[in-house]
């Protein structure tokens, strides 16, 4: 299985794993995180798990989609191996990104190419390549082979550690989240001076760093945690700000006494930064006493946050409800966990915004003519809990550039503009009439993460 002119998926993983040995990364944790992001990137194919068996012997289907579910988080955003190798200034983080970006290319080959993948594929390296300062210069332009791998251009020397003010500009910057962005400000303001306290001699309260995110999918907790990772070493109260995010999956074992172990690894990966746990409540299940193996995580996950609390900040995050259920039924998380910060669900107006953010950072541009049709998909759409916010842009997006890539088949020589230009058509399965604009305007390069939070 390859593509036309580029690596096969054998090929790609092969690749990146000499990369990740060259930057001190575990194999093991390489191979998993990018075979989950493989998987993520393939799952919507016809016969990829058929695909997927077969390239990896003794590998099943359960197997494959379990991985696309630990892989969906970087479809949008860097991987957590990526994020602490850009974090930590490594000199291999531009290869390891170029190296992600041919994998989510040779991802295409397995099982039926659809549009579908071909647009989580181009969205997905963009992120890569942009976390680590290289910039996609061209994308895949049909979905009958896997896209080429785009070319980047190469960072030329490390970029500086950034300041509290530059990251807190950051968040201000992203689309909505007023509340959020006042918590997290106060937050800062507490931090900071407690720390200047302490240094000064004084007597300062001890205030808990650990946060609770609740709030619908999609509506960018896991981009403030990144953002917060950041603050707080810049803040010089973590040594490293990486950020390692997991779900029960990554804490539970399949019998007593290895989740501990399997949780306290985990842990140790997350020290000196910030470790986000997704739906939390369901190492609980809602029962405490219930899950024995829940219970035995989260009690290895309260012994840990206390002997690591001097470089160790864990956020946890989910819905309102439960979360506030989880938090109270153990009293090693309540005392804890003492501040919770509420995200909400995105308007019509600000899912726009963040859907041409996210097209930007892929070097597309929506015309005008497809923006209103986006407003016309969300006035239809209904909203609930199951609603995506930003991740339902992020889908809508890569949808459309599935089909722009399909309207272009037949096009041998497309111009620039019809290469970046997504157009109302790109965004339904049925016809729109339309005409070409005639635009040249450059894409933002600035990346804009909300699209797939949790």
């Amino acid at each position: 299985m390859s593509g036309e002119g580029g690596l096969s998926l054998q090929q790609a993983l092969t690749e990146l794993l000499k990369v990740a040995v060259r930057a001190g990364v575990a194999e093991d944790r390489a191979r998993s995180e990018a075979l989950a992001l493989v998987a993520a990137l393939a799952e919507s194919a016809p016969g990829a798990p058929a695909d997927w068996s077969q390239a990896f012997p003794g590998a099943t289907t359960q197997d494959f989609f379990d991985a696309a579910v630990r892989g969906r988080r970087w479809r949008g955003a860097p991987t957590g191996v990526l994020t602490e190798l850009v974090t930590t200034g490594s000199a291999e983080k531009v290869a390891y990104a170029e190296a992600l970006a041919e994998l989510a290319s040779a991802a295409c080959t397995l099982g039926e190419p659809t549009m579908r993948v071909v647009g989580n594929a181009s969205v997905a390296a963009a992120a890569q390549l942009q976390a680590a300062g290289a910039r996609p210069l061209q994308v895949a332009s049909t979905p009958t082979a896997a896209p080429v791998a785009p070319a980047v251009e190469k960072a030329v020397e490390e970029e500086p550690a950034k300041t509290v003010d530059e990251l807190l500009a950051e968040l201000d910057a992203l689309t909505g989240l007023e509340r959020v962005k006042r918590e997290v400000h106060r937050q800062v303001a507490v931090l900071r001076v407690e720390k200047l306290r302490t240094e000064a001699g004084l007597k300062s309260p001890t205030i808990t760093r650990h946060l609770v995110f609740v709030g619908n999918p999609g509506t960018g907790k896991t981009t403030v945690a990144r953002l917060v990772s950041g603050i707080y070493k810049a803040l010089g109260l973590l040594s490293k700000g990486q950020l390692v995010e997991v779900d029960r999956s990554e804490l539970v074992a399949g019998y007593l006494g290895q989740t501990a172990t399997k949780t306290a690894e985990v842990v140790a990966s997350a020290a000196g930064g910030v470790l986000f746990i997704d739906e939390a409540y369901s190492l609980t299940a809602g029962d405490l006493g219930a899950d024995q193996y829940g219970r035995e995580a989260v009690d290895t996950l309260v012994k840990e946050m206390e002997d690591r609390r001097d470089d160790l900040v864990v956020i946890v995050a989910g819905y309102p409800e439960p979360m506030a259920t989880f938090i109270a039924a153990n009293p090693g998380l309540a005392s804890r966990f003492r501040t919770t910060i509420a995200f909400d669900d995105y308007s019509d107006e600000e899912l726009t915004d963040i859907l041409t953010g996210l097209s930007e950072s892929a070097d597309y541009k929506l015309v005008p003519e497809a923006l209103e049709q986006f407003r016309e998909i969300l006035t239809e759409t209904p909203r609930g809990q199951s609603f995506g916010n930003g991740r339902f842009a992020r889908n809508t997006l890569e949808a459309a550039i599935g089909r722009h890539a399909w309207r272009l088949r037949d096009v041998t020589a497309p111009t620039t503009d019809q290469l970046r230009q997504i157009l109302a058509e790109d965004l339904s399965d049925d016809p729109v009439p339309s005409e070409q604009p005639e635009t040249g305007d450059d894409a933002s390069p600035d990346a804009i993460e909300q699209g797939d939070e949790a």
